[in-house]
């Protein structure tokens, strides 16, 4: 499987622990924005949203990252475990999927005008970004994992995002809930390791 990623990107380091969790060895293909490797006429191919991740499985491409994370668990995972065939125990992880794009583009929205334009904070935003985030600490009140308490495919998404907050500076000791998990995940979690490399690379790259 070809997969075109940044390590730098969240999404895209979603995708990697998943792979690991799995078994899977992808044949990655990093990607230079800056360089417009996205724009070319062989990518726009691939995907004419020209984004990433994007996965390309013997022909089939696919890209959005938590599309990615529920077809690679469907037709690679070894049972059900991370994305139940339960009708509701499957609702609960498409919401967390679902509150994960939310909670990022609150945190794309509060740091990269910061990083990007030099622009001050704004308040406002880092309070909506927060409310999210004591949302993610009421999920998790006395849970283990962020959805029926078993690990999902969720996990690796919310681990990606909320890592890559840490790494920027966004306070989570006010969410206890989110730093017990964060730290959980971190140890357990296979490429966690690399996950928090990324972040590091995410920081930088907006430096």
């Amino acid at each position: 499987m070809d997969f075109y990623y940044l390590l730098e990107s969240a999404p895209c380091r979603s995708i990697l622990m998943l792979a690991k969790e799995l078994g899977i060895e992808l044949n990655r293909k990093l990607l230079v924005l800056q360089k417009n490797e996205h724009l070319t006429p062989e990518f726009l191919k691939i995907n004419p949203q020209h984004t990433i991740p994007t996965l390309v499985d013997n022909g089939f491409s696919i890209w959005e990252s938590r599309a990615i994370l529920i077809y690679l668990v469907e037709k690679y995972g070894k049972n059900d475990s991370l994305y139940p065939k339960c009708p509701q125990k499957r609702a609960v992880i498409n919401q967390r999927l679902f509150f994960d794009l939310g909670l990022y583009s609150a945190f794309g929205e509060y740091y990269y005008p910061i990083a990007k334009d030099k622009k001050s904070p704004v308040p406002e935003n880092l309070s909506k970004l927060e409310a999210q985030l004591e949302f993610l600490n009421i999920f998790l009140e006395g849970q283990t994992y962020v959805a029926n308490d078993s690990l999902s495919i969720a996990d690796f998404a919310l681990l990606a995002t909320i890592s890559t907050f840490e790494g920027c500076g966004i306070d989570l000791s006010k969410f206890p809930n989110v730093m017990r998990y964060l730290k959980h995940c971190n140890n357990t979690l296979p490429g966690a390791d690399e996950n928090k490399d990324g972040c590091q690379l995410f920081k930088i790259y907006w430096k």
